[in-house]
């Protein structure tokens, strides 16, 4: 199991931990003499994730009538548009037959109700939405996929660019 991150400050010659309590849990974690590789770690903006979740409730609401039933939720919002902006994972299943094909997409549907699943011939193709909780993306991917999908909310809603992010800062 990793532990989390350990606080350091470089000093000019080493790393060192900023506190006894951080100092007391690199006793423990690391063995004096070995070689660790350091990770640059940038904690996430509490205030960009807020604004984030804000930004996608706001433009739910502000959905035209006619995509309320491609989008739910808000969070049907953000999953789908993380998958239509490239932050997905995808699958492919070659069945026997098309109606092979159609029974899969039947029985995978109700299993994800944010999932994409396209059907085309024998091909079933499945995308999923990339988690953006703190373990599974660092603040640099988080806010590239923040963007991704601020942009996508701005297309659909037929704004100007920045014009989602924008109505929320105040």
């Amino acid at each position: 199991m990793t532990e989390a991150p350990i606080t350091c400050r470089w000093d000019g010659e080493a790393m060192v931990p900023v506190s006894q309590f951080w100092a007391a849990r690199a006793d423990r974690q690391f063995v004096v003499g070995e070689t660790y590789r350091i990770v640059e770690h940038h904690d996430r903006s509490a205030n960009s994730h807020r604004h984030y979740f804000a930004c996608i409730h706001s433009a739910w609401q502000n959905l035209p009538d006619q995509l309320t039933e491609i989008y739910p939720t808000a969070e049907h919002l953000r999953k789908k548009a993380l998958i239509r902006k490239g932050y997905r994972d995808e699958r492919e299943y070659v069945c026997a037959t098309k109606a092979a094909a159609l029974d899969l997409v039947r029985t995978i549907r109700p299993l994800d109700d944010y999932a994409i699943i396209e059907a085309r011939e024998n091909v079933v193709r499945i995308w999923t939405a990339k988690s953006q909780s703190v373990p599974a993306m660092g603040a640099k991917a988080f806010q590239k996929s923040k963007q991704a999908v601020l942009d996508f909310l701005d297309d659909l809603l037929g704004v100007e660019r920045g014009a989602t992010a924008k109505s929320e800062a105040a």
